[in-house]
């Protein structure tokens, strides 16, 4: 499957419809941006053309994984920065994890 850097670009703007970015004060434009994630974006699934089917599945759901954890983390960090109390969806989850940690070890 090819897509184009601009219909990648439409593609996030559909799913920001349902969960927007909160670009802030960013001193760039947003869609500078978008435009510059397309293009890495087609860049890295052009390079993968040589890739089996399955690994090109499993490098892009590692790539997801990757940025869904980076951006907890940097959200986590900004809540905690401004004193803003984490949802309890994020609470009850780090919760689960420090009682994992603290738990006997293996």
């Amino acid at each position: 499957m090819t897509i184009t850097p601009q219909e990648l670009e439409l593609l996030m703007e559909e799913v920001e419809k349902e969960d927007p970015i909160d670009f802030a004060d960013l001193p760039f434009d947003e869609h500078d941006l978008r435009g510059l994630i397309s293009n890495h974006l087609c860049e890295m699934a052009e390079a993968m053309e040589s890739f089996s089917e399955e690994d090109k599945h499993l490098t892009l759901l590692a790539v997801a994984a990757k940025l869904v954890l980076e951006n907890m983390v940097l959200n986590i960090q900004l809540m905690r920065r401004h004193g803003v109390p984490l949802s309890e969806s994020t609470d009850a989850l780090l919760s689960r994890l420090r009682k994992r940690d603290d738990g006997p070890a293996a």
